[in-house]
């Protein structure tokens, strides 16, 4: 799989050439700063999922992998911007550097060039991508809506990550087996494993959002609720009626707030319980793929949510 994420880090950097130099060098800014590429990697692996050996990957599921993460890039830049965010990756955040405008636009051209490599694939990825965007604002928006909400419910949260988070995945997983023309109860079996590794990603996420250091996640840690994003393990605290936590959120939080929240929510047991339910959701996926039987790209997909459980909870082991 090494040698296919090179051929799609490649048509990434083609994909974020403009004619202006200016633009070319906003757009392939976060590109540049890295990434794992799971989204990718993904549609790759669906693409050939099943199969007993490991074949060259086509075109089309390299240049869907693309097209899925250009979308992920494009959400990011405006993601920062909702955020007024500093640091991405490690590096300045677009905004921080450039500015908001200038971040929008390149979103924007990120999210353009998805759609233009989604429409070479044919009239159903290029609807399912739209789809997707769609998808992503509608999960923001949810979350923007119930921004300093302490009364935040579980389910609005997991709508809200259902579509921010999971429905890339789930497409990243539906234009791989669309390409490879697949049989439909194949597509649906690695949509499903995709939507349930997204919510378990998710969830992960914004665990590792209060456990882990501002070095391990690339950005400043407890983030989310000086954002007034309260996520699972915070909203369930809060249903508790925990006495510590309620008082300091509702509102922006300053530095002594953030760093009092944070500790308060790494000491508590709804951290343990949030990823119980991580792990449900990727027990989930598993299942889902199980009737495609073994093989490498299967079994690659397994292992993408055993790694994902195990490094968390290492991490919060340690704290």
């Amino acid at each position: 799989m090494a040698e296919n994420l090179v051929r799609v880090e490649q048509a990434l950097h083609e994909a974020c050439r403009a004619d202006d130099e200016f633009l070319t060098e906003v757009a392939g800014h976060l590109l540049s700063a890295g990434g794992k590429r799971v989204r990718p990697a993904f549609c790759m692996a669906a693409s050939i999922a099943g199969e007993r050996e490991v074949g060259p990957i086509s075109r089309e599921a390299v240049m869907g992998g693309v097209s899925v993460e250009l979308v992920h890039l494009g959400s990011l830049y405006h993601d920062d911007v909702m955020d007024d965010a500093e640091v991405r990756r490690t590096v300045d955040s677009v905004n921080a550097r450039w500015g908001n405008l200038k971040a929008i636009l390149a979103g924007d051209f990120l999210l353009a060039r998805a759609s233009e490599i989604a429409a070479d694939l044919g009239t159903e990825v290029a609807g399912l991508l739209a789809a997707t965007i769609a998808r992503l604002c509608e999960g923001q928006v949810r979350e923007l809506q119930d921004a300093y909400n302490v009364d935040r419910t579980e389910q609005n949260y997991l709508k809200s990550i259902d579509g921010k988070t999971a429905a890339l995945f789930a497409s990243a997983c539906r234009i791989g087996a669309i390409v490879a023309d697949r049989e439909r109860d194949e597509i649906e079996a690695l949509t499903e494993f995709g939507h349930a590794y997204g919510m378990a990603f998710q969830v992960v996420d914004d665990v590792l959002d209060v456990v882990a250091t501002d070095e391990q996640l690339g950005k400043p840690a407890g983030h989310d609720m000086v954002e007034g994003v309260y996520t699972l393990p915070v909203i369930r605290m809060l249903a508790d009626g925990h006495d510590g936590i309620g008082p300091i959120l509702g509102s922006p939080l300053d530095e002594d707030q953030r760093l009092a929240a944070r500790q308060i929510v790494r000491e508590n047991d709804q951290i343990h319980t949030s990823l119980a339910t991580a792990r449900e959701y990727v027990e989930r996926a598993d299942a889902a793929i199980a009737p495609l039987g073994g093989g490498p790209a299967v079994d690659a997909l397994v292992a993408a949510g055993t790694g994902l459980l195990e490094r968390t909870e290492t991490l919060v082991a340690a704290v």
